[in-house]
């Protein structure tokens, strides 16, 4: 399973895993359940893959996010997304001290640490793709 993979769905809660293209949207299974769903094309729909957090130099990509937590945890679930907005700057403070106070909110850091938690969960160990695999891909296109 691969970040990019995993989809966030505007107005549901949780993470969810593509399947395939269905003639309406997309069909997707839920980390939490597995239980499978048809998503409309109208529906707002983001791959994790995609997402980055602003930093006091480049955006930081998510995956590269998750994996400094996943190191700082251990491999271990971290701290609840209904912690105090204290512990979770602290936290962030730690793994990604150069990230953005002024444009990183705490929204966002609550949507990051639930994903991670979902996906250490699912048994997710590894966030970034290896690029030998991705320049094996680009190499057949």
């Amino acid at each position: 399973m691969e970040l990019k993979d995993i989809l966030t769905i505007s107005g549901q809660p949780g993470l969810f895993k593509f399947i395939a293209q269905s003639t309406n949207g997309i069909i997707v299974e839920s980390l939490a359940d597995g239980r499978r769903t048809n998503v409309p094309a109208s529906s707002k729909v983001s791959s994790l893959g995609e997402i980055a957090i602003f930093t006091e130099g480049e955006d930081m990509p998510l995956s590269k996010v998750l994996d400094d937590l996943f190191a700082h945890t251990d491999g271990k679930q971290t701290i609840s997304h209904k912690s105090s907005p204290e512990q979770m700057k602290a936290l962030f403070a730690e793994v990604v001290p150069e990230y953005d106070r002024d444009r990183v909110h705490v929204s966002d850091m609550k949507k990051i640490i639930s994903w991670f938690n979902i996906l250490v969960e699912a048994g997710m160990t590894k966030f970034t793709p290896d690029e030998k695999k991705e320049e094996e891909k680009t190499a057949e296109n």
